[in-house]
């Protein structure tokens, strides 16, 4: 069977499908589950037939509910049977009786999972000499991730073992949580990951929960069982980026400057809050941002409520918190009547960040002006934002010296042209987890040249799709002349767990262990015979760009390390009449360190780029009363080919040694430069993404 490929292409002989019975409730108790009559061959399987324990690897996920029921679509039972259409009729006629209870499903009665504060300066002091305070809440809606394929796995026995055929980030943790199901030893189980095509972070722990259903379908069943989600049931059931709220309030002094920064941020992160102490953390550093900021106090909760589990999503926790932190800089700038790019670089923080190794206020300092500067020269910010803001300053007088309410609204709808804006931002990420878990999973790689010249590069971590793998291949044969196309990219089940292949892991962290065991690898080729086989591991380490973010024993900087860098700008138009943004251009600087491929690299991150608008400002999606609503499911929009903007990618410091994260980038900078962009254009600040039509239509009648 071909190993890269998707789930739904796998098609197997005798091969059952399975249908997730789902609760109807937020909240409440699970009384019976009434069936109508099966025929022969299909089957109804509960929390009671689970031979292990029922709940997901490192969580209290369960894999089936059999008493609490927590959010409305939670798995409460598997259908399995030949006909996928006759299991479609009695999963219709299926009922789920329960007791219902009172669901919550924001920060009012909500139970909190986690909590973070800490402060550093005197914030007492830095408010007390303020000159002016300027405070704003900052929301972050939810994103879909909208995959190449709904979550799904195609699981069957075979010699005494599952075999699990899924599209995950983190296979071991498949493995282990299928394990944990089936009462079974690792030696069971044997995974064998798909493609899982641009994921955005959000296969990072659901395939496992679809693999245990289908695992345990085909343990009971002794047959394959397919299981793949329609994309309503995707769409409505599987993790979203979270919603985050932030409050910001700043003392500003006679400088200009800000003094003193007290964050308040409460994160939803649905039913069974995953991952919430890390992603405070990550909320805890982008809230903090990236400037001179001496007086710093932040208060973070993750909340637990009963809308399905949400995820961390690409960007982590750091891009709600850079939303948050960079619209209410460009706010403070705004309100000195300061152009917001002078303002950053007046204000970049110039202590130990942005390049591990550099020594030097002045190596730090030019990052930051750097970042900027090139930003604004290929995007010609400065000269747009002028001429931005004296037309904003225009309509300002002639609405002030018009007496009629609505003269402004009046105004644009005469235009015959679009109202135009700018923005930019700044924004970083590291190349793994803030976790102090991650100590546990070492990076490692094993590559073995055998007598017919072929190279085989096997790795503990999945990749999206076949880019890594061809940078991997190049990469080895520019260093042992051989051909390209014998060069073989795959995952090695028998390796120690490497964790997941989240925030650019993958290029950043095995490409460096690749490299180093190419040359190796060469050097023994002049002396030993064929095969030669060589493995290189790494564990995560301190992070000097991470520690110097914020001060010491503020966070944990294991593995945070090598921050990938971006400055981005923003135009925007909207039409007067449909107030619908369109983008007129985005331009971004990154620092990503050693490019190995500047095409793909470029790809890669204009469609980061798109994925990020989306996020700002075209994915109106929101859970009412629990869930989503049908219409938001058939009225989803994302941008088409015909709808995409020019994007000007501008690399810097490609002389580096090693290479950095940068896929998660555009989700930290580019929906604060959008939102900056557009209240330029409307006269009007917006603190919310994403940001509505309707939103903008009712700033201009103001």
């Amino acid at each position: 069977m071909e190993e890269n490929c998707f789930v739904s292409d796998i098609i197997l002989p005798n091969m059952l499908h399975a249908l997730t019975v789902r609760s109807p409730v937020a909240k409440g108790r699970l009384v019976s589950i009434e069936c109508p009559e099966l025929p022969e061959g299909y089957m109804l399987i509960g929390a009671k037939d689970i031979p292990g324990k029922n709940c997901l690897d490192d969580s209290d996920i369960p894999i089936l509910s059999g008493a609490e029921l927590s959010y409305i679509g939670e798995p409460v039972a598997l259908l399995l049977g030949p006909d996928i259409n006759i299991l479609e009729d009695r999963i219709r006629n299926c009922k789920v009786i329960t007791e219902e209870s009172e669901p919550v499903f924001n920060m009012g009665g909500a139970d909190i999972a986690a909590k973070r504060e800490f402060s550093t300066g005197d914030i007492d002091a830095a408010f007390s000499g303020a000159v002016s305070v300027i405070e704003n809440d900052y929301i972050t809606g939810i994103q879909e991730h909208w995959y190449a394929e709904p979550c799904g796995a195609v699981c069957w026995p075979e010699q005494g073992k599952i075999v699990v055929r899924t599209a995950t980030q983190w296979p071991f943790h498949v493995t282990r949580s299928v394990c944990g199901v089936l009462g079974v030893p690792p030696s069971k189980v044997l995974i064998t990951p798909t493609i899982t095509g641009l994921h955005m972070d959000g296969k990072l722990w659901y395939s496992s929960l679809v693999s245990c259903h289908a695992a345990l379908g085909a343990w009971i069943a002794k047959q394959p069982v397919r299981l793949i989600l329609t994309r309503e049931e995707d769409f409505s059931f599987s993790p979203k980026r979270f919603g985050a709220e932030i409050n910001c309030t700043s003392a500003i002094n006679e400088r200009g400057e800000v003094s003193g920064l007290d964050i308040k941020a409460v994160v939803n992160l649905g039913a069974f809050a995953v991952n919430a102490d890390e992603i405070l953390e990550l909320v805890n550093l982008g809230s903090a941002g990236v400037y001179k900021i001496k007086n710093i106090r932040f208060s973070g909760s993750a909340i637990k409520t009963n809308i399905p589990p949400q995820g961390p999503f690409a960007g982590l926790g750091l891009a709600q918190g850079f939303f948050a932190l960079e619209r209410h800089i460009s706010y403070i700038a705004d309100s000195l009547g300061q152009d917001p790019a002078q303002w950053r670089k007046q204000n970049f923080n110039a202590g130990p960040i942005g390049q591990s190794g550099s020594s030097g206020k002045g190596k730090r300092t030019s990052l930051g002006n750097l970042l900027i500067d090139n930003v604004i020269d290929i995007s010609d910010y400065r000269r747009k934002w002028a001429v931005y803001e004296l037309l904003k300053s225009v309509r300002k007088k002639n609405a002030e010296t018009t007496p009629e309410q609505g003269a402004l609204h009046r105004t644009w709808m005469e235009r015959t042209e679009g109202l135009r804006g700018i923005g930019i931002a700044l924004g970083y990420q590291g190349n793994d987890s803030l976790n102090a878990n991650a100590a546990m999973y070492p990076c490692g790689v094993e590559l073995i040249l055998n007598k017919e010249g072929i190279l085989d590069i096997k790795t503990g971590m999945t990749s999206s799709d076949s880019d890594h793998g061809s940078v991997w291949a190049g990469l080895a044969s520019g260093i042992l002349e051989i051909d390209k196309k014998k060069v073989r990219v795959s995952y090695n089940a028998d390796s120690q767990d490497s964790g997941p292949s989240t925030t650019s892991r993958n290029i950043a962290v095995l490409t460096r262990l690749i490299e180093q065991a190419c040359k190796a690898l060469h050097k023994r080729r002049e002396k030993e015979p064929l095969p030669i086989t060589v493995r290189k591991t790494a564990r995560p380490q301190k992070s000097n760009d991470a520690e110097a973010l914020l001060p010491k024993g503020v966070i944990d900087s294991n593995s945070f390390s090598r921050l990938g860098w971006a400055s981005s700008v923003v135009e925007v138009e909207f039409d007067p009449i449909s107030y619908v943004p369109r983008i007129r251009g985005v331009w971004m600087c990154v620092d990503g360190g050693k490019i190995l491929s500047e095409d793909r690299a470029r790809k890669n991150l204009k469609t980061s780029v798109l994925q990020a608008l989306g996020w700002a400002y075209r994915e109106q999606i929101s859970y009412v009363d629990g869930a989503i609503p049908d219409d938001q499911f058939e009225n989803f929009d994302i941008p088409g080919l015909s709808e995409i903007p020019p994007i000007i990618i501008d690399f810097i410091n490609n002389d580096a040694e090693e290479p950095k994260g940068i896929g998660d980038l555009p989700f930290c900078c580019i929906p604060a430069a959008f939102v900056q962009a557009v209240s330029q254009a409307a006269g009007c600040h917006f603190l919310a993404i994403p940001l509505k039509a309707r939103d903008i239509f009712s700033a201009g009648r103001l």
